[in-house]
């Protein structure tokens, strides 16, 4: 697993208005941040990467949820 501070790279905004938990958008700048321990995953993660509790873990183009009630969805911009 990549141990990648995304906050070093990208600023986050929050996607707004916020979607719904049930169905989570992907994309290139659409990344996920875990409510819980605040970690940061691409929602279209092409290398194993998961935030600290593992409420979020992706691999290979898809990205797996274990709970979007704690999910926000954010976008990314380069700093």
């Amino acid at each position: 697993m990549v141990g990648v501070d995304m906050r070093k790279i990208y600023n986050f905004y929050p996607v707004e208005p916020p979607p719904s938990p049930d169905d989570l958008p992907t994309g290139g700048d659409i990344y996920y941040e875990c409510t819980v321990c605040s970690g940061v995953v691409s929602s279209v993660s092409h290398i194993k990467a998961s935030c600290a509790c593992g409420n979020l873990s992706g691999h290979g183009g898809t990205t797996t949820v274990k709970d979007p009630g704690k999910t926000r969805v954010v976008r990314g911009k380069l700093k």
